[in-house]
Order: structure tokens, then C-alpha cells, then sequence
């Protein structure tokens, strides 16, 4: 669930306060943290460089969701330390969810990490880099409580595409589903203010990006806590506005407070796409309960009536946890026959991951792990076929495509995304044509498929 980035975007600035490398993992709103840290790092007058070898420091910036997730961190960060042995760098800094998540007991388990940033400490990295620069070794850790106002996320040195970002519109989480610890790493739920957030979304487009990707922990929040009533369909209908964007995309969605208002306005604005990403993780109401979701299969399936019934061709993309404690045989059917029927255009499937620190934890039932890595494994065949079958209903049709990046090794050849694709976790356009550039968004007849992925030629 994590994805490893090593830095894309060095600074060449001529005067250096040092020299550093940054590795990048984990979800999109930690990316956004990492791509704040550089900003700041950058105006402080460090220099980036990609290569960790031989950069007077490396910042990893970890994920500790789950626990493939823990295992890519250590391992990211035990290869760090392996330079620092040989002399290749001189000291490693942590951040992020997974040195929150498990604070100095991290120091105890990597005892030449030489210092801690955690999740809310990322607005002192650049004193950080100037202890560990100046040999100081007073203060080795950074945590401080999750803020009251949502900390802001300007001055980014990106490492998405140019044409491309996200805009990470609230911190943390007040839902307690019973399986995840991200409250207990990322607080309770902060709204970013409107003013705050159009700022920084002209920011980006004043920078090149042309689609803004809207992630949260919990996007239709949006504002509850700040406004004393949720505000996403306001902030979006500000967010249509900003002149430079051509397509946003809305990621985060909780099965709640979606309302008439919210879907006319995705409806009916110019620049979001018809794509919604909404974690369901299950369908059977004695999981959904045992999960503390707050929704029951009823809400759902007349909630994503209303969704298809109001947004004209949307594309669905939803994530299922199978072998969650106490989950049956029958209730595992339950949710194979809902995605049968939904034919979510977009599905992740991820087995239970057991958290110590987490609720349901402490739930009897627990499921076998080849029991769940199978159900994961029916649910992932069941929606390979829905997938494939909507491609082949592409086949013929024209769709714009945002270009990514260049096929290596190949002439005329792109790889692009369809507005039905997120970056990082669906599928990918094929795109043949001359005169191409990334982040231009070009319009494609569909001419073939090949598994998840789309192959188109520029009309």
C-alpha cells in the first residue's frame, strides 16, 4: 500500500548549507508532507541531490499503516544506515507515520537512526538537518501534538510529474474504524480553511500542474469540525474556479455526508472528472459493525444509486479488506456477489492486516492468513473480469488522455492516464502519436487493450 519514491527533483542551488537525499513512501498524503519537508529544506539552503551516496544526510520519510507497509520503512531505512557504516553519508533522519507510530522505541530497535521527525514534527525538519549537520546530539527526537489548524502545505518541491499534484485538503481522522491506527498517528480531524486551500491549489497551477488530485484522510469531512457543518461541495465549487486546471480528481471519499448538493456539483462542474475513489472494505452489515464503519449495506447501495443515478459516466474505484476478524464463508459470498452487481469500474483488495494497537485486535474469530489471502484472491479474479470486460467497452470510443511520461526505449510512445485513472494505483493509456509532451492532455481512439491497460493512437 506504500509506494517507494526516491527524490525526482534535485536542487541546484550554487551556495549549500549541505547536502541531502530524501526516500518517499507511503500513501499520497505523505507524500505531500515529504514534498513540504524539501520546500523547506530547499528555502533553508540545503541542496538536493539523488543520489544518497556520498550526501551528508538522507531523510526517509516513513509509512507505518500496515505491516508491508513497517517492512518497506525498516527496510528503506536499514539500507540508509548500511551507507552510513561505509561512510557513504553521515546520518540518517526518520519522519513520518512510522516514527510516529512508534516513537523512541524506533531509536531502540535502530539505534543509528540519529534523529526522529514525526508526522506533526515536519515544520522543523530544516533544525533538525542543522543539528545532525552541526554534530548535536541533545535532541534526537521531534514529536509534537497534532496541531488545532491544519498545518499548511505551500512552498512543495514536488516530486509528481510537473503536471500533476495533490492537495491534501484536512489532517487527520475522527473516524474509529476498529482495524486502523491512523488516528493514533495522524490525530483527530483538521480542516484546512477554504482560503487556505484555493491558495494553494493557484499555487500549483501557477507551477504547471494540470490535475489537482484532492486526497484527505476522510475527504467529506471536509469542514465539520472547522465550520460546524460539512463544506466539500463549497470548496469544490471555489476549487472549479482556479484558472490553470484542467482536470481534479477526488480521492478519500467516506461513505457519509454525501449529499444532493455534493453530487450536482461534481455533476455539473467544469474541471472535476467523473471519478470517485470511496473506500468501502465490506458490504455485510455484522462486518461492516464489526469494522465500527457506521454504515449499513442499504446506506451503501441506495448511496451509490444516487452516485450513478447524478453523475453522467462516472467511474467507481472502491478498496475491500477480506478475513477480517469473524468474517464468514457466507458473509466473504455476500461481498463477492455485491461486486458482481455493483461492477465497480476500480477495485483494490486487501487482506486483514492484524495491529496490535488497533481494536480489532482484540476480536475473537481471527481468520487464518491462507483463508484470506484465498478470499483476497476469488475477489481480485471476480474483479479482473468486470475491469477487463469495462476495457473492452472502450474499444472504439475517444478519450483524453493526460501523458505522463515517455515510453523508455521506444519512439513516438507515451504512457498516459484516461480521466477513469489515478495515478499510482489503476490502469494506464498507451499512446502513440508524434509531437507529444508530458502533461498534455491529448485526445485517443481506443484501438486496443492489454490486461488492465488501454492502447490509443492521437487522433
Amino acid at each position: 500500500m506504500s509506494q517507494r519514491k526516491q527524490n525526482t527533483a534535485a536542487s541546484s542551488d550554487a551556495t549549500s548549507k549541505g547536502t541531502y537525499a530524501f526516500v518517499s513512501l507511503g500513501c499520497p498524503k505523505n507524500t505531500v508532507d515529504s514534498e513540504r519537508m524539501l520546500g523547506l529544506l530547499r528555502l533553508d539552503g540545503y541542496q538536493l541531490v539523488g543520489d544518497p551516496s556520498g550526501a551528508d544526510f538522507v531523510v526517509v520519510n516513513t509509512c507505518g499503516f500496515i505491516e508491508a507497509a513497517r517492512q518497506e520503512s525498516f527496510s528503506a531505512i536499514h539500507e540508509m544506515i548500511d551507507l552510513k557504516r561505509q561512510g557513504k553519508t553521515r546520518g540518517v533522519i526518520v519522519s513520518g507515520c512510522l516514527a510516529e507510530r512508534q516513537k523512541e522505541s524506533l531509536l531502540e530497535t535502530c539505534p543509528e537512526i540519529d534523529h526522529l521527525v514525526g508526522v506533526f514534527g515536519r515544520e522543523e525538519i530544516t533544525k533538525v538537518a542543522d543539528r545532525l549537520v552541526g554534530n548535536l546530539q541533545e535532541q534526537r527526537a521531534v514529536f509534537n501534538p497534532a496541531p488545532i489548524r491544519a498545518l499548511p502545505d505551500t512552498d512543495r518541491l514536488r516530486i509528481t510529474p510537473r503536471h500533476f499534484a495533490y492537495l491534501k485538503i484536512s489532517e487527520g481522522c475522527d473516524r474509529l474504524c476498529t482495524f486502523c491506527a491512523i488516528p493514533k498517528m495522524r490525530g483527530k480531524h483538521v480542516t484546512k480553511p477554504i482560503e487556505q486551500v484555493i491558495a494553494e491549489a493557484q499555487q500549483l497551477a501557477d507551477e504547471g500542474v494540470r490535475e489537482l488530485i484532492v486526497v484527505a484522510q476522510d475527504t467529506t469531512y471536509y469542514g465539520l469540525d472547522l465550520y460546524g457543518q460539512t463544506r466539500l461541495a463549497d470548496l469544490l465549487g471555489e476549487l472549479d474556479q482556479v484558472e490553470g486546471l484542467d482536470w481534479i480528481r477526488l480521492m478519500y471519499f467516506y461513505p457519509m455526508y454525501i449529499d444532493d448538493v455534493l453530487i450536482e456539483r461534481i455533476a455539473n462542474s467544469r474541471r472535476i472528472v467523473p471519478y470517485l475513489d470511496m473506500p468501502l472494505q465490506h458490504i455485510n452489515d455484522t462486518m461492516l459493525k464489526r469494522m465500527s464503519r457506521r454504515v449499513t449495506r442499504q446506506e451503501t447501495e441506495q448511496l451509490l444509486g444516487k452516485l450513478r443515478a447524478g453523475i453522467p459516466n462516472l467511474v467507481m474505484r472502491t478498496t475491500f479488506i477480506t478475513g477480517f476478524p469473524g468474517e464468514t464463508d457466507e458473509q466473504f459470498e455476500e461481498l463477492v456477489e455485491f461486486v458482481q452487481e455493483q461492477r465497480f469500474e476500480r477495485t483494490g483488495v486487501f487482506t486483514y492486516s492484524f495491529e496490535p494497537d488497533t481494536p480489532a485486535a482484540q476480536l475473537d474469530n481471527q481468520v487464518p492468513a491462507e483463508v484470506m489471502d484465498a478470499r483476497r484472491e476469488r475477489l481480485m479474479e471476480v474483479q479482473q473480469q468486470i475491469a477487463f470486460e469495462w476495457n473492452e467497452q472502450q474499444l472504439g470510443q475517444t478519450l483524453e488522455v493526460i501523458l505522463d511520461a515517455p515510453v523508455p526505449g521506444e519512439k513516438h510512445a507515451w504512457v498516459g492516464r484516461s480521466k477513469a485513472d489515478a495515478p499510482d494505483v489503476d490502469g494506464l493509456v498507451y499512446v502513440s502519436g508524434k509531437k507529444l509532451r508530458a502533461g498534455e492532455i491529448v485526445s485517443c481512439e481506443i484501438v486496443a487493450t492489454q490486461g488492465y491497460d488501454l492502447i490509443g493512437a492521437v487522433v
